[in-house]
This record gives C-alpha cells, structure tokens and sequence, in this order.
C-alpha cells in the first residue's frame, strides 16, 4: 500500500531538517573524521613512504580543514534559507558548495605556500571532484540517518502507535469513562477529550520533533485520566522552567515514561507512588528529569519505552543530547539532557 502524500512530504521534511543538524558536535566530528581519514587512506596509495606519507598529509590538511570550515559554515549560515528548497536542489547545491569548498583553499594556500600545484586546470577539477564526492558522501549518510528515524510502510505505523500508547491504558480509561458517564458525566466527558487528544496527538506527529511544553501538556492530559483511576495514590509534582519551553525533542517523549512510572511505580503498591516531572537550564543546557518512588524496575518493566526514548533522541539530538536512567533504593529516575534552544 502507497503512504498517503501527506505523509511522503513529512519525511521529506524530516529528512531536510537532518540535512541541516550538521551543526551539531557530533556530525561535525564525523565529517572530520570522514574526510581527514578518506584523505589519509588515499595519500597511502601514493606515497613512498611513511614520512612522505606525512608531509603529504600536513599539506593536504591545510586545505582539507579550510575547505570543511567552509562548508560547515555556510550550511549552519543558510540552512533556513536552504531548507525551503526541494530534497534534490538541495542535494545538489550541497555537492557542489562541496566542489567551491575545496578548490579555493587549494588555489589561495597552494600559491601562498608555494606548494607543486602540477598542471594547473586538470588537478584543480580533481580537487573540486574530490571535494564534491565527499560532500556528496556525506550528505547521503545523513540522508540515510534521517530514513532510519521515519517508521517505512503501513505496518510500521502501525507498530509505532502501538508503542506509543498501550492498549491497557484505552481499555482502562474507557471503563473509567463508563463508569463515570451516570455519577459524573462531565468528569466522564472530560476523560474521553483528554483521551482524544492524546491519540490526536500520537497519530498527528508524523515522525517530526516537537517541543517540550508540548510533551508536558500532553503528560498532564495523560495523568489527569489515570488521577481518576487512582486518586490520592497517585501524587504528582511538576517543577518546570519556562526557559526549557521551545527545546525540540521527539514527539511523545514524555508520556511512555510516565505511564511506565504509574504502572510500575503507583498501580501495584497499596499506597501507591509519587512522580516528580522537572525541567532546568544547567550549564547551558536544558535538563528534564522524570522521577518516580519505586524502588527499582519491576520485571519486564522500563526496558522498552526507555530503549524507544533513547533511540528517538540519539536521532534526533545526536551527541548532543543525552539520556540516562537509574533505579536506585531512593526510586527509579530518567535524566533527559537536549540542547538549550535558539535564543535560550
């Protein structure tokens, strides 16, 4: 079965926007490494030794890391502007701003250090080929990096909804609905809105990020329904920073961890639990902590929406966010780390 349009153009928007995280610590390293080592390896091939080999390689890098300063610049200065552009467009200008990147260093230090240039024209195209390859290369791996992270074909989806809100909780919330619909009916109508929007929100995302302050509203929506479940046995404390507010992370982050606090960590205890949802901004970064009292994982429990989570947020952050998880006699705590956003 053919994805609806709408959705093909979601992932190509999705896959644009990981065009451009080349920003981010972690893919600059990795185009560092891409191309300091791809130079490395071919120098080998013509070199006659092992320090012809290096005096090659130093005078290679003088125009390698000019180039890629180059190209790093320019993406990260126009990504905006460039992000508007079809996929393809974008694709080629990319491998070509590749080709301008390398051959200008080469022909400014080349007569500058007064380096053997050889027969100007023809080793000028092969360094602007070297450097639209490279270019070329790597754009394709964060292609490559942008598909892994938009669920492929209708059984995909379908497994991804499945993942994102757990049948048990539909079945439990509708009995609490029912059983509300004659003592409290607009408690019970508030409960199905609540439950609408959470499922509005999981089939609405699409695979792109959103923001935090989205990811907390739905978690109160979603914790509004189990507090009818469990009344005073499930306690919750928010501690949030509005500076926090605009971090993109992926959607739905929040709420699976949540419901694995209430079902691991309130529904089995008679006493039930205590959640505590915090967010800050240390040491330039923003910080979001999901905490709940039990003791330590149950079995079987945690493992998959905490893999689900750290997935989705080493595609979309990289090295740049982080995510750990501790159980501990104090409780089970999930610390989310996101890069502070744009003019935080």
């Amino acid at each position: 079965m053919r994805t609806p349009p709408a959705s093909e153009s979601s992932v190509d928007r999705l896959r644009m926007e990981t065009v451009f995280e080349v920003c981010q610590p972690g893919v600059v390293l990795r185009a560092l490494f891409l191309i300091q080592g791809a130079m490395a390896l071919g120098l080998m091939l013509v070199a006659s030794g092992p320090l012809d080999w290096w005096v090659r390689y130093l005078q290679s890098s003088v125009i390698s890391m000019p180039a890629l300063a180059t190209w790093l610049s320019v993406v990260c200065g126009l990504r905006l502007r460039l992000a508007a552009w079809p996929l393809i467009r974008i694709q080629v200008a990319l491998v070509a701003l590749g080709a301008g990147s390398a051959w200008w260093p080469w022909w400014v230090l080349g007569h500058a250090l007064a380096m053997d240039m050889g027969p100007v024209e023809f080793r000028g195209l092969g360094v602007a080929l070297v450097g639209a390859t490279l270019a070329g290369g790597f754009v394709q791996g964060l292609l490559w990096r942008a598909r892994a992270a938009v669920p492929s074909g209708m059984q995909a989806r379908w497994v991804e909804l499945q993942a994102r809100i757990r049948p048990h909780f539909l079945f439990n919330t509708l009995n609490t609905a029912v059983a509300l619909v004659r003592v409290n009916p607009p408690v019970a109508e508030r409960v199905l809105e609540d439950l609408a929007d959470l499922f509005r929100g999981a089939l609405a995302t699409d695979g792109q990020p959103s923001t935090l302050a989205t990811e907390v509203e739905m978690a109160r929506r979603y914790l509004d329904i189990e507090q009818l479940r469990f009344g005073e046995r499930l306690r919750v404390r928010w501690q949030l920073d509005a500076a926090c507010d605009a971090a993109r992370v992926p959607s739905l982050l929040l709420q699976p961890l949540l419901e694995n606090a209430v079902r691991y960590g309130v529904e089995p205890n008679e006493s039930g639990g205590d959640i505590e949802v915090r967010s800050a901004v240390r040491s330039g970064r923003v910080e979001v902590t999901v905490w709940n009292s039990v003791a330590a994982p149950a079995a079987g429990g945690h493992g998959l929406a905490l893999a689900n989570v750290r997935e989705r947020m080493a595609l979309l952050h990289d090295v740049s966010g982080s995510f750990e998880a501790e159980a501990s006699a104090r409780g089970f705590t999930v610390r989310i780390g996101l890069p502070l956003p744009q003019g935080g």
